[in-house]
């Protein structure tokens, strides 16, 4: 293995969510993905921190499908990036939806205003940065507007709920029930 661990592994994730045959700048992804998987998840309220574990448990499946001997450390001391985080919830959801994981991240991207984000667009990492510490912070409006789920009628105050909860209350929101 002559690549570094932590390229093979952000192409590995890269691959679970794109797939391009012919690279250009109008359908790649590279500054926002590079960005999201340079910013920690971070959570503070009781049940995301289930959202940061299965963003690392990602690295034990890379390992386990690459062959790659554990490195225990990589694997479990490294803080969990945000876009293992969405990728690992958007598996999730994928799980108890039906809907492809693929599908639900670029929804995810949708409502924060970032599946636009191609290197074609000229955005900034610190206009990406922006709108994930928002996210991360729960500065976003108490409809979830800015959030991952935005809501058209809610119940409560989304940024005071969990990620999970967010995300059943958007299904109910959206009559995407299973």
């Amino acid at each position: 293995m002559s690549e570094p661990l932590e390229n093979l592994y952000f192409n590995w994730l890269y691959a679970k969510v794109l797939h391009i045959r012919r690279p250009t700048p109008s359908l790649t992804f590279d500054t926002l993905f590079k960005t999201l998987h340079n910013l920690e998840f971070v959570w503070f309220l009781s049940g995301d921190d289930n959202r940061a574990e299965d963003g690392k448990e990602l690295r034990r499946e890379f390992l386990i499908m690459g062959e790659i001997p554990d490195d225990v450390e990589w694997r479990t001391q490294i803080p969990c990036s945000v876009f293992e985080m969405l990728i690992a919830f958007s598996r999730r959801a994928e799980k108890n939806t039906g809907v492809p994981a693929r599908q639900w991240f670029w929804e995810f991207l949708t409502n924060l205003n970032l599946a636009e984000a191609n290197d074609a667009s000229g955005v900034e990492p610190g206009e990406i940065e922006d709108t994930i510490e928002m996210l991360l912070w729960r500065t976003y409006r108490d409809d979830g507007d800015g959030g991952l789920f935005p809501l058209r009628e809610p119940q409560t105050d989304q940024t005071e709920q969990e990620i999970w909860q967010q995300f059943c209350d958007y299904l109910v929101d959206q009559n995407r029930l299973p």
